[in-house]
């Protein structure tokens, strides 16, 4: 395996997370046998795949003597809701960006995950318009608290850079020993594809371990002409920092769309559908923005045949149950949406 021992690492999980069969699911749907990697129970509040990433984002900024997180995010950010409990499990202030991608879609009254940013005690938020510079307006915030005498971190959105990738590089290393012991066949994972360090850092960590099984993105926010460059640009950065010497190959990175649309976060009836069957097959919770929609790719995959019936496919799951409280409406079929 890879050595990840000399990069700075905090420790926000007691053990691997389980892989479990989903025989309801599976028989729901009639095939494939369908697996779950359950990134759900991760540690910090509650947990996610955005606390792999940032128990190396966070140790590199205690390294450097930083006492505030800044990151970005949409209004119900699940990487905003995740920096805020490493920080103050460090003991360090945070402040968040929150990109208003559908225009008047952040409430500091709202619930999910907005409901958790003030409970949590956020020391400051600061709303944008959707397509602002995020970047800009971060460093914003890191020259404010520098004129303070502060100093502050910043954590690109998802956590997702090339050392943020290396959570990913740990969870396919995870994996790999749970195939093991475990004696499971697996032919495909089936994971969400955003803003690509979940994704790249799987590939990277799944050639830097040689685990040769295909690895399948769901996009959530974009189609695979957008969304796969994004990728592989993300896995072969996290490459150059292993040292690796290795070119990604394309061929490494398969995207699929299709199951995001009208619009990142909105709700459509797929979604829906893939929520409540997972809730009511197998008492599991997905979210409406990302699980949600990633395993509706997945099931869309299974009915069209991409996903063969006889395959064992474990879907990643990268939690965000706190949003669905912002959406009760829509999953209980009280609001109509387009199909």
């Amino acid at each position: 395996m890879v050595d990840l021992s000399r990069f700075p690492r905090r420790r926000y999980t007691h053990g691997a997370t389980p892989i479990e069969f989903l025989p309801n699911l599976t028989k729901a749907v009639g095939g494939p046998k369908i697996w779950i990697k359950r990134d759900d129970q991760l540690g910090l509040t509650p947990g996610g795949n955005k606390t792999r990433k940032l128990e190396f984002l966070v140790a590199d900024a205690l390294e450097k003597g930083c006492d505030t997180l800044i990151t970005c995010g949409a209004p119900q950010s699940n990487h905003c809701r995740i920096t805020l409990s490493a920080a103050l499990k460090e003991g360090l202030k945070c402040r968040f960006v929150i990109e208003e991608r559908v225009p008047g879609s952040y409430s500091e009254h709202n619930s999910g995950n907005n409901f958790l940013f003030q409970l949590m005690g956020v020391e400051e938020i600061t709303v944008t318009p959707g397509g602002s510079d995020l970047a800009a307006e971060m460093q914003k915030i890191a020259d404010s608290l520098a004129a303070e005498g502060r100093k502050g971190y910043v954590i690109p959105g998802g956590g997702s850079n090339a050392l943020g990738g290396l959570g990913y590089v740990a969870g396919a290393q995870e994996i790999q020993q749970q195939l093991f012991e475990q004696s499971l066949p697996i032919d495909r994972v089936v994971l969400g594809a955003g803003s690509s360090g979940t994704h790249g850092g799987m590939v990277a960590g799944f050639l830097a371990n040689h685990l040769n099984i295909a690895l399948t993105g769901v996009g959530v926010s974009r189609d695979p002409a957008d969304q796969a460059p994004l990728v592989l640009r993300e896995a072969q950065a996290v490459c150059d920092l292993l040292e690796l010497g290795v070119t990604v190959p394309e061929s490494k990175v398969h995207c699929v769309g299709g199951f995001w649309q009208p619009k990142y976060s909105v709700p459509n009836a797929a979604m829906v559908e893939a929520v409540q069957l997972l809730a009511r097959t197998e008492g599991i919770l997905l979210d409406p923005v990302y699980t949600g929609k990633i395993m509706a790719g997945m099931l869309g995959m299974i009915r069209t045949g991409e996903i063969d019936k006889g395959e064992d496919v474990p879907f990643l799951h990268t939690g965000g149950a706190p949003s669905l409280f912002a959406y009760e409406d829509v999953l209980l079929g009280r609001t109509r949406i387009e199909s």
